[in-house]
């Protein structure tokens, strides 16, 4: 019986996730491979660039997938591309699920300069990336997909994984990029600069689903547990 004298306390604590909503972990694929000028990386039927995992990506997927694998996960979702497979590849392992493929979830189409070209491109800070970056449309880039059409198609393929997930539980999406950025945005609102901010590879981006469809981002880019990789890397630089 509690003592009447005693004051009441309201205390900070750690959040947990409430029976009544739902989360879902965002994580971007580990690196894949370098383009090299002059090759183009593996492409999908319709397109898409398929370049699988570099061998530093799967170390970021090792690392990723040992810290989710703490949590309770009950579904596991990837995209069309192989990157995400292989991304998923530790976690699926450690946790016995079969992921299940979000084709809406795909990477958005780079048109003319998929397979690689993007990157050289980003490096050499061509004049039409820079106009992508300052418009934030991807559409500028010749053949790209349109930034419409990509919305729409994200956000039908994240709704699905929210059906898909029981109230109460986490799933995890292995996605790309630009998805966790068209995710937030529709989320945070267009004027905070989401949809080209980028994130880290295997960065985990939590989107908690209240009742009533209320949407939270509660973290973003979240990326700690490379930390040791960047130790690695910046010793190497000394």
């Amino acid at each position: 019986m509690s003592d009447p004298t005693t004051p009441q306390t309201y205390p900070q604590r750690l959040f947990r996730l409430p029976p009544t909503s739902k989360e879902i972990v965002l994580v971007r694929h580990g690196a894949s491979l370098a383009h090299v000028p002059g090759e183009v990386h593996p492409l999908t039927e319709d397109g898409h660039g398929d370049p699988p995992l570099a061998p530093e990506g799967e170390e970021q997927a090792r690392l990723v997938g040992e810290r989710l694998a703490l949590e309770p996960i009950r579904r596991i979702f990837v995209t069309t591309l192989r990157r995400t497979h292989q991304t998923a590849a530790p976690l699926v392992e450690r946790l016995g699920l079969e992921p299940t493929v979000v084709h809406d979830l795909r990477e958005i189409h780079l048109g003319d300069w998929d397979g690689g070209e993007y990157r050289a491109r980003i490096a050499d800070r061509d004049p039409i990336i820079v106009r992508s970056f300052v418009e934030g449309r991807w559409d500028v880039i010749p053949g790209a997909e349109n930034d419409e059409a990509f919305g729409e198609r994200v956000w039908r393929g994240f709704q699905s994984v929210v059906d898909a997930t029981d109230l109460g539980t986490l799933s995890v999406a292995v996605v790309h990029g630009g998805v966790v950025a068209e995710i937030c945005r529709r989320i945070i609102g267009p004027d905070h600069g989401f949809a080209f901010l980028g994130c880290d590879n295997t960065s985990i981006t939590r989107i908690v689903v209240h009742p009533e469809g209320h949407l939270r981002v509660r973290t973003f880019n979240d990326s700690a547990h490379l930390d040791r990789l960047r130790l690695h890397t910046e010793e190497e630089l000394v």
